[in-house]
């Protein structure tokens, strides 16, 4: 019949053909990526130095990253720090220790922002009190306590008294006493007792913890927080 033949014609006609269609689609595919290779290419041409330019400012890029959010070094400025930290040590500093609702702890080793506090710089200092904490100096035997317990402190610089200042101090919540290791050479809380703060520095000021040393190479190390404050009992607690 006349009529399902011009029917059949027609519906063959409109029928996509697949050996008509994939290659139109692989073409496609294959422009697309011609012309992303093409802009890449006159991108890499487009820069001194070609892809080696190219590979460098990926890598600063990554290296911006990762000192913005996680690690980020510093240079130790003075010898307040001795002997675990020497004038010109390049320490890595941990970003990312005290987020995700950790604090500092007594004993640690932290960089903090000192502007309005100590003066218009970063600095580095121990940690020897937090919020809340009673700290005095000196007992008989001339070492700091820390809520009642006296402190051994095995990374006094060799020679020095724990503080030639005596001191008595409640810690504020949310804030830190800090004194550097060097006694006798070190602008610490103990130089802004009578100041606006006291002394203390808040917790949001701490930039990260000082978790290595990465150069020079022969004194490359991991830090780790001494054991000296073990048996320091909480604010108000009993002894451990």
């Amino acid at each position: 019949m006349d009529t399902e033949a011009q029917h059949t014609e027609r519906d063959r006609s409109s029928t996509p053909s697949d050996s008509g269609d994939v290659p139109h689609v692989a073409e496609a595919s294959e422009e697309t990526e011609e012309r992303s290779r093409s802009v890449f290419a006159r991108l890499v041409d487009r820069l001194p130095g070609g892809g080696l330019t190219l590979t460098f400012l990926l890598c600063l890029g990554a290296l911006l990253l990762v000192s913005a959010f996680v690690v980020q070094p510093f240079q130790i400025p003075s010898g307040s720090m001795e002997p675990a930290f020497r004038s010109g040590d390049r320490v890595l500093v941990n970003k990312l220790a005290y987020r995700f609702g950790s604090e500092p702890q007594r004993g640690d080793a932290v960089v903090f922002d000192g502007r309005g506090y100590f003066g218009e710089a970063d600095y580095i200092k121990r940690v020897v009190g937090t919020g809340g904490d009673r700290v005095v100096c000196c007992d008989k035997r001339g070492r700091v306590e820390v809520n009642g317990e006296p402190i051994d402190e095995p990374y006094l610089y060799p020679g020095d008294v724990a503080s030639r200042v005596p001191f008595d101090v409640v810690v504020p919540e949310d804030s830190l006493f800090l004194l550097g290791d060097h006694r006798s050479d070190s602008r610490d809380s103990r130089d802004h007792l009578g100041q606006p703060g006291g002394g203390m520095i808040p917790v949001d000021a701490v930039i990260g913890r000082a978790d290595w040393i990465a150069w020079p190479v022969g004194r490359w190390t991991s830090l780790e927080r001494p054991d000296s404050y073990a048996r320091v009992p909480a604010p108000g607690g009993a002894h451990g």
